[in-house]
């Protein structure tokens, strides 16, 4: 009986590790077109803080409205990029998506009534820097 029993249980867990794994396989699959944006803003000088706010306080809510998923958001650590310098990352279900995204949010009456406000005081942006990425199979991130 205990044999018996114990043939049972491991016949269930092998069945779940087996089903988790399978699970996996697929859900990785399935994400494979999604697509990464590495952006990195160049600011004028002294308006690092008004952009910080500017996607503390409005544009993060407004990307989730088009779409757009946030990664993580970075300044660097030393002078001079730290002054002036925001490094994010996003993520887009393709590449086509991220076209119609970005579009959509350039396009949104909030996200330009936030951007003139937000420029009361002078430009924010010099240099805008994009790179779409792949994750790759031995990435933390999928």
């Amino acid at each position: 009986m205990t044999l018996s029993l114990f043939r049972t249980c491991a016949f269930a867990a092998l069945s779940f590790v087996a089903g988790s794994l399978l699970t996996r396989q697929f859900t990785v699959h399935a994400q494979d077109s999604r697509v990464f944006e590495l952006r990195v803003y160049h600011t004028y000088p002294g308006r690092l803080p008004a952009l910080q706010a500017r996607f503390r306080d409005h544009t993060i809510t407004i990307f989730n409205k088009h779409h757009i998923t946030s990664i993580g958001y970075w300044v660097p650590q030393d002078s001079p990029q730290k002054e002036s310098t925001l490094i994010y990352i996003i993520s887009h279900p393709s590449r086509d998506a991220a076209k119609k995204n970005w579009a959509e949010f350039v396009a949104d009456p909030e996200w330009q009534q936030v951007s003139k406000a937000s420029e009361a005081d002078g430009k924010i942006v010099e240099k805008i820097d994009s790179t779409y990425m792949d994750a790759t199979d031995f990435s933390q991130i999928k």
